[in-house]
């Protein structure tokens, strides 16, 4: 062929295009990034949660290892009777959030919850701070869930690494997330009505052992609260508990964040708020009594402080062994990692979708707002997975070490979100009342406003103040008690 019939066949072709390139390179790079090539910021969240799903995740949605095992920290740290104040105090102080945020949520269902409502309400700034705060927050729940689970499969196989068994749990629990919002309702439904039947029987066999009631094994009574052991180092470790219980409590606000994706979230969303006092009363003070009744706060199987890595088993599990159920210890075991597995199942949930709202909003990288045709954001799960290495650092400080820095850096955090949202929901009715609006409007209204929002503000500031005067007070200055924020 000569050169001017190559040239005239060169002519003859179809130029490039580079707009079908650049379109074809995309679906390419969100294939492999996103694992689907229809991922758009057009693309929705699916309102696929039903009343069932947002009720249990109320009830026990988040109950993890801020309960099963960081309770004993606090009975440890400063005594039964502190730890069960300082639980209480903790419970009608988030009680007081969850009623306020509720009234907001049930009139705008969006995912990124206080984070869009403080912009709204308040200053963009606030939003900001909100949202990537909370998205701090879950992110690092997810390694120290990790951390925690390691700690609890350590009652049956010590000799395996921490890291070992997070690389086992976060694989399915990730995968899960990636199939429908629906299937994270369903698996916290099951998962949740498991740790709600745990905690019951616990409570109901801890105080049976503790009164006497087993045959052969006597109760120690009211001897832990006796002889000045219930109140264990005065105020300053009085304060430090209250990390323990922001920790354990953190989550409740979950509900806010999962009316995005539910439906009907005007009359679910109330009716989910309404249940979070059952929780607190049932699954956090009656079982911090239980404990603290059954297990001297002296008692080397606690997770007493954070140069301590070695914990032989949870709290929940050690009772029902001196209670004389010591083959139930292993099925006890089996329900509290189901219970880590839950809680890590959440922790990718409200990150994620923390993180989809801040994208959405310009307050994040644009690819972060990507969402699939079935409504999952990939690229800010993928964010959460990267995060959750953090629990690689197990093999150098040790399982217990990195637990308690993981538990107070997100306690703290959690503190921040919940002081926040009792200034948003002034401003909120503020601007409500300013549009000369009925109350009546309203899906669900906050009794006891202004006091109840107000309270939140007060209380978290004096809070602060609490737990800036224990880290003051900390003897002898270490590098790894500093970083534990106490």
């Amino acid at each position: 062929m000569s050169d001017t019939e190559k040239d005239a066949v060169l002519s003859d072709e179809a130029p490039v295009d580079d707009e079908v390139v650049s379109k074809t390179s995309t679906r390419a790079w969100k294939r492999f990034l996103v694992m689907s090539h229809d991922a758009s910021v057009e693309n929705e969240t699916k309102r696929a949660m039903q009343s069932r799903h947002l009720m249990m995740i109320a009830i026990g949605g988040t109950i993890g290892t801020g309960i099963f095992l960081s309770a004993g920290s606090a009975i440890a740290l400063a005594g039964p009777g502190s730890a069960l104040l300082s639980y209480f105090v903790v419970g009608m102080f988030v009680y007081s959030v969850v009623i306020s945020l509720g009234e907001m949520s049930a009139m705008f269902p969006v995912s990124g919850a206080f984070s869009v409502f403080g912009s709204r309400f308040v200053s963009p700034a606030l939003g900001f701070t909100l949202g990537w705060n909370y998205w701090f927050q879950w992110s690092l729940s997810i390694p120290s869930e990790l951390t925690a689970a390691a700690i609890i499969l350590q009652f049956w196989a010590p000799q395996v690494q921490a890291w070992e068994w997070a690389l086992v749990i976060i694989v399915p629990v990730f995968l899960l997330q990636l199939i429908h919002v629906r299937v994270y309702g369903e698996s916290e439904y099951w998962f949740a009505l498991i740790k709600v039947l745990m905690i019951i029987v616990f409570i109901f066999v801890g105080l049976i052992y503790d009164w006497g009631g087993v045959k052969g094994h006597p109760g120690p009574g009211l001897s832990n609260f006796r002889n000045g052991q219930a109140f264990i180092g005065g105020f300053q470790n009085f304060a430090q508990t209250f990390v323990y219980a922001f920790y354990s409590f953190g989550g409740v606000e979950l509900v806010a964040i999962a009316a995005g994706e539910s439906v009907q979230p005007h009359k679910t969303v109330p009716r989910a708020i309404k249940a979070t006092f059952l929780r607190i009363v049932l699954f956090y003070i009656l079982t911090i009594l239980t404990i603290g009744l059954c297990i001297n706060w002296q008692d080397p199987t606690l997770l007493s402080a954070a140069g301590d890595s070695d914990v032989t088993a949870s709290p929940l599990t050690v009772v029902f062994q001196r209670a004389g159920f010591g083959a139930a210890a292993h099925v006890v075991n089996a329900v509290l990692l189901t219970a880590v597995l839950s809680a890590t199942n959440s922790c990718f949930y409200a990150s994620s979708r923390m993180l989809l709202s801040l994208a959405r909003s310009g307050q994040a990288p644009r690819i972060f707002g990507w969402v699939t045709s079935r409504g999952v954001p990939v690229p800010a799960l993928v964010m959460a997975l990267a995060v959750s290495s953090v629990t690689f650092l197990t093999t150098i400080w040790g399982e217990g070490i990195v637990f308690t820095w993981l538990l107070n850096l997100t306690g703290i955090s959690a503190l921040l979100v919940w002081g926040s949202i009792g200034l948003i929901s002034l401003r909120f009715r503020a601007a409500y009342r300013a549009q000369g609006r009925s109350l009546l409007d309203l899906p669900y209204t906050q009794p006891f406003f202004p006091l109840l929002p107000a309270g939140v503000v007060v209380l978290a500031l004096l809070m602060f103040i609490a737990e800036g005067y224990s880290s003051v007070k900390e003897q002898p200055f270490e590098a790894k008690v500093c970083a534990t924020l106490r």
